[in-house]
């Protein structure tokens, strides 16, 4: 059931809403900053927003209502906004309904007029899935063609047949495998996520089917493989085209009969396991050049979901920017973007796709010297010298480290690097040398 989400700085008020929303059998939830919103946003079932227009001691103009309505735009552009205002913002409330608010609301309010519109708005909200499916808004898209991919994705998750997802690096693959394992009905079984390109010939068996006692040097204890650990549930096999041939040749015995033998065991398992896979490779192109068995892709690719490049999608571009803005934000930091950066996001060819999107917002969060980021504070399209984009590259990594607590792989994935350009780059910028960083997964 969706739930009413009260968005108010004053106690009092989200007191008084949550009390006649209670009374009224409605469910309600409530946030005293656009922050925690946000975050309730992605968590819980929200059918209608009820949201002030400030939220700091003495703001009067607006400012944050709008960035807040914009935000939740960018996540679930159907999802029904009411705005609660004071005189001295207004202006800008009625602005917001032209841009698609349902409704503004003079404080103090009208109960039963509130209640009926709420009702009503609910009531609409809930036709609206009803015809369209429901849409999942943990994944931020704004363009026809993601939107399509996302009603697919949601229309085969309740199968059991394999999912091959492709595209480009940083598209937002392992997403949308979020997507189809949330909708599946394995939803609430294992989700077991394996960079199967990355796993050495020599260690394949046993991190996929796993391994007794004394099955190699070192084995001291039994290890458990992923397929054994995805039982019942789902396996999400990523970077699936640099799987070796030796990799190739074991999955495919797994997938044609759903049995493996732990490396060092005679005894056969058996197991129940869908299987998602992800590549950024042209998996056609490598069985016609025979880097790729035949019979392992049109087992992998009953059902493929391809993700266009960014540039591809400009329309996603300002939703995304929007998301990660506020996920990264933080007291004190730029809270709006100005129309020249979102224009200048708009035109870049984001050659590092989604991934580049988002380290480029928290770049510009670090760097923005006011309330707002502007175009110079993105750095794109070689507006900064060759000093600035070493020192945008510089906070990128020591923003990595610090995210990963100093540990090299994690950063270095993030980064989208290996761990030796990694190393590398902090070389180059005398980053490490005063902080512990561990080099372990």
């Amino acid at each position: 059931m969706e739930k009413i989400l009260i968005v108010d700085d004053n106690e009092g008020v989200r007191e008084a809403l949550s009390v006649l929303f209670e009374i009224e059998g409605i469910a309600a939830v409530v946030a005293d900053s656009p922050q925690s919103a946000l975050a309730l946003i992605e968590r819980e079932p929200i059918g209608v927003v009820i949201q002030d227009m400030n939220f700091k001691r003495d703001a009067t103009s607006g400012a944050e209502g709008i960035a807040l309505f914009k935000a939740i735009r960018s996540r679930d552009p159907h999802l029904p906004v009411l705005l609660m205002t004071a005189w001295t913002s207004l202006e800008a409330a009625v602005q917001l309904v032209k841009e698609g608010a349902q409704d503004y609301l003079a404080k103090p309010w009208n109960d039963d007029a509130l209640v009926r519109c709420v009702r009503d708005l609910l009531k609409i909200r809930a036709n609206l899935r009803s015809r369209t499916g429901t849409k999942d808004t943990s994944f931020i898209c704004a363009s026809r063609a993601m939107e399509d991919i996302l009603r697919l994705a949601q229309q085969v998750a309740d199968s059991d047949v394999p999912v091959l997802i492709s595209g480009p690096n940083g598209v937002g693959k392992e997403k949308i495998a979020d997507v189809v394992q949330r909708h599946s009905k394995r939803n609430n079984k294992p989700f077991i996520k394996v960079n199967a390109g990355a796993i050495p010939a020599e260690l394949l068996e046993s991190e996929l089917f796993g391994a007794e006692v004394g099955a190699f040097t070192g084995a001291m204890k039994q290890r458990i493989g992923h397929f054994e650990a995805a039982d019942g549930g789902t396996l999400f096999l990523d970077e699936i085209g640099n799987l070796s041939t030796l990799g190739q040749m074991k999955l495919l015995r797994v997938l044609q009969t759903g049995e493996f033998q732990r490396l060092g065991s005679s005894k056969t398992q058996r197991v129940d396991t869908r299987i998602l896979s992800a590549t950024n490779i042209d998996l056609k192109a490598a069985v016609r050049d025979g880097l790729f068995r035949q019979d392992l892709y049109f087992r992998l690719n009953v059902i493929e979901l391809y993700l266009p490049s960014l540039k591809e999608r400009v329309d996603d571009i300002e939703p995304l920017a929007r998301h990660f803005l506020h996920k990264y934000i933080a007291d004190g930091s730029a809270s709006e973007f100005t129309d020249e950066a979102i224009q200048a996001l708009r035109l870049y060819a984001w050659p590092g796709n989604v991934r580049e999107l988002e380290n480029v917002v928290r770049r510009a969060l670090v760097l923005a010297k006011d309330s707002r980021i502007t175009a110079s504070d993105l750095f794109l399209g070689g507006t900064g010298t060759l000093s600035e984009h070493e020192r945008k590259e510089r906070i990128e990594i020591e923003l990595a480290l610090r995210e990963s607590s100093g540990t090299i792989a994690h950063a270095a994935q993030q980064l989208g690097l290996s761990r030796q350009a990694l190393y590398r780059k902090m070389n180059k910028y005398g980053i490490g040398v005063e902080r512990q960083i561990r080099d372990e997964f």
